[in-house]
């Protein structure tokens, strides 16, 4: 019996039918909706919008990061040492509180530390009765006569800042009666000496020193060998109810005075500067090389106030290094200035 051309085409249609349902699983265990690559996203795909949201985030994150973790950077210098050096005490009555420093001096008026109590001073606020200021006073004479000092070489300077303090009067008025002499000093005159014990010779002809204080802030430059000096704003300037705007606009203003050729390094010492320098500071360095502002998040408004300081200075002068000595203070100038 032969099939006619109709019926072959039915049997085949019928064959084919059953060899796909028998093929289909073999080539059909992938899944047939497969995610398009992230790498190449497709112009309607909602996925493809998601991830390129979460590469922009990250790559905003990274930017954010990267202005906050900046690269620390070392100042590579070394003071000359002094030779047959005689110790020299001295005490600073600051805005705040006590600081107290003895050192190595020779008579070409190269120095080092010996010791000191520097941002973890005696503070006032313990000082209630005259008794508790002479026993403090006591305590840190006691201290320098232990490691050497000659009482003859212990001396006491009020800051400019903290000769505005009721509480100094009485501290000074004690020392007189122990037989020493306090040495008062103008905001021109701390800012000398801190330019003095600050600022490494090599450094005078291109260079300026900032001192942050409570009270104010000196800034001091050598400029064709005479000195000068700027009083601004300190960082308790917020207790005379002078706001960040009138404090920030006075120091951006105000450093304009110092010479370009001197912006090179600002060298910066203070309360304030210290608390920043310990942040980052490695080992026992002698300088420290302080971040941009925004690095640093303030822990008082103390610390905001210096802050804010900061900022005017970087944006005033664009200096890009400003350098921390964990040695030097105004006073130390005080013993230079002596040592003739």
């Amino acid at each position: 019996m032969r099939i006619k051309p109709f019926g072959l085409i039915i049997a085949a249609l019928i064959v084919g039918i059953l060899l796909y349902w028998v093929i289909k699983p073999k080539y059909s265990s992938t899944p047939t909706n497969v995610p398009e690559s992230p790498s190449m996203p497709s112009a309607n795909s909602n996925k493809s919008n998601d991830w390129n949201d979460e590469s922009t985030k990250k790559t905003s994150n990274d930017e954010k990061t990267s202005s906050t973790q900046q690269e620390s950077r070392a100042f590579d210098y070394s003071p000359e040492k002094p030779e047959n050096g005689t110790l020299k005490g001295v005490v600073e009555l600051g805005a705040a509180g006590f600081n107290s420093f003895v050192i190595n001096l020779d008579k070409k008026k190269r120095w080092e530390i010996v010791s000191k109590d520097f941002g973890q001073s005696l503070a006032y606020e313990g000082l209630a009765t005259t008794e508790d200021i002479r026993a403090g006073l006591k305590k840190y004479i006691a201290s320098m006569l232990d490691k050497g000092v000659n009482k003859n070489d212990i001396h006491f300077v009020i800051s400019s800042g903290a000769q505005k303090e009721p509480k100094t009067e009485t501290i000074s008025n004690e020392l007189k009666k122990m037989g020493y002499i306090v040495n008062k000093v103008t905001p021109e005159q701390e800012g000398q000496l801190a330019l003095k014990a600050v600022l490494p010779p090599s450094f005078a002809d291109n260079s300026y020193v900032i001192d942050i204080g409570s009270g104010n802030t000196k800034v001091s430059w050598d400029e064709n060998g005479s000195l000068k000096t700027i009083e601004l704003p300190g960082a308790k300037y917020f207790e005379k109810e002078m706001s960040d705007a009138d404090a920030y606009s006075q120091v951006k203003s105000q450093v304009n005075k110092i010479p370009e050729g001197k912006r090179n390094v600002a060298f910066i010492i203070g309360g304030v500067p210290f608390s920043l320098a310990k942040q980052t500071r490695k080992g026992e360095e002698r300088y420290t090389v302080l971040n941009a502002p925004d690095f640093y998040k303030a822990s008082d408004k103390k610390m905001t106030s210096g802050l804010n300081i900061y900022k005017g200075f970087v944006d005033g002068t664009k200096t890009d290094t400003f350098v921390f000595d964990w040695d030097a203070n105004f006073t130390i100038g005080f013993l230079l200035q002596l040592n003739k």
